[in-house]
């Protein structure tokens, strides 16, 4: 794949995303109207060969001038904070942004690949969650706007490869952390981390007993890549398997910054899943994935990332 488009270009995943796909050799466009985005994450990507930044949304129509190989569809606020805030915006880009960007796909006889969710599984009752499972989501909801989207985006993404015959991969993304994400971005992680740093206690909601898997970005970009040049459809699980409480979750980010912070108990969110843990059988059986970044090594990068770049 020589030149390659992807949406949320400048987001967090997006951004090493991008520079994953230089590295490999790619011609990367990055499409982002950085109402989520920040030009800084790809600052350092702007003077290499083959990179542009433009910025633009797109749940307007997309069009590229010359040969597209791929298009990757990450344009979605995806914390919790940002789509409560964006709920209208949230749902555009996951139906009308994935109708153009697929449609931008098909346009160039290239292969698509949508970014979906371990959301789309919601609050589940099968654990740990794998690609066949359903999942169980309240359609009304606060966590609604971004679960839904991403179930009509799959479902999008499927019509159009069983009717267009348009080449398609769907990548369902568990809990994901490392560099640039955004200290006040509300996630468990940067907010744990930002407290720490500062000397505050740490939120944890309710009383921490819910569970999450989490994955070093450098991991899943691995995964996605390897799912990106296979010729799978998916939907495929990439994530850690390794399940943790986000009470551990807090102490270990105590640990890992050397704070002595506290912990502090908060009423806990509607809608928050009490167990997250993806099945990865077959993106170890497909593409021979699985993550490679120990919990504790990932944290300290991201720590020092934080201390060097994202403030406290």
């Amino acid at each position: 794949m020589t030149r390659v488009v992807v949406t949320g270009g400048a987001g967090f995943l997006g951004s090493h995303l991008c520079e994953r796909l230089l590295d490999d050799g790619c011609e990367v466009l990055a499409l982002d109207n950085l109402v989520t985005g920040n030009p800084e994450n790809v600052d350092h990507l702007l003077t290499r060969d083959g990179f542009r930044l433009v910025k633009y949304d797109v749940t307007n129509f997309v069009h590229v001038v010359g040969p597209v190989d791929a298009v990757l569809h990450f344009a979605s606020p995806a914390s919790p904070i940002d789509y409560l805030r964006l709920p209208i915006e949230t749902l555009k880009v996951g139906s009308a942004g994935t109708l153009h960007a697929l449609g931008l796909a098909r346009a160039k006889s290239a292969r698509f690949l949508l970014a979906s969710t371990s959301e789309t599984y919601g609050d589940p009752q099968v654990h740990p969650q794998p690609e066949s499972y359903w999942g169980h989501v309240n359609p009304v909801g606060p966590r609604g706007v971004y679960d839904e989207a991403k179930r009509y985006a799959e479902a999008l993404t499927t019509a159009y490869r069983t009717y267009h015959g348009v080449d398609t991969a769907i990548v369902r993304i568990f809990n994901t952390f490392g560099p640039r994400m955004r200290p006040n971005d509300g996630r468990a992680i940067p907010t744990f981390i930002r407290q720490a740093l500062a000397e505050e206690p740490l939120t944890v909601a309710g009383d921490g007993s819910q569970t999450r898997s989490v994955c070093y970005v450098d991991d899943l970009v691995e995964g996605i890549v390897r799912l990106l040049r296979s010729d799978h459809p998916g939907p495929m699980n990439i994530g850690n398997p390794g399940e943790m409480s986000v009470l551990d979750l807090a102490k270990l980010v105590v640990e890992v910054t050397g704070s002595t912070s506290a912990v502090e108990f908060i009423e806990r969110p509607q809608d928050d899943p009490t167990v997250r843990q993806p099945d990865i059988t077959l993106a170890r059986e497909v593409l021979g994935w699985e993550p490679a970044v120990p919990v504790e090594e990932g944290l300290a990068r991201t720590v020092d990332w934080f201390r060097t770049r994202g403030g406290s």
